[in-house]
């Protein structure tokens, strides 16, 4: 099955993009999934069972850099990604 996720995430630090953009660079290692970043968040597109394999070691190296940071998901069950990427 294939997914769809948008992460917020919110570093709640005065030096905030940092740890953001440390944390799309690491996404964007993987093979096998899409990442697309706009302004307001940052999107996953793939395999459920990669997807998540990848978001769950990547979100907690994002909690352990920056102890205080908020990540909102939002997951649907069907690939959304953008027809003109």
């Amino acid at each position: 099955m294939n997914i769809s996720v948008e992460i917020s995430m919110y570093p709640l630090t005065k030096n905030y993009e940092s740890p953001i953009i440390k944390f799309i660079e690491e996404l964007n290692q993987y093979e096998g999934i899409k990442v697309r970043t706009n302004t307001m968040s940052t999107q996953i597109f793939g395999e459920y069972e990669l997807v998540m394999s990848v978001l769950t070691p990547e979100i907690r190296a994002a909690f352990m850099a920056e102890p205080t940071t908020i990540m909102v998901l939002k997951i649907i069950n069907a690939d959304l990604t953008p027809e003109k990427m």
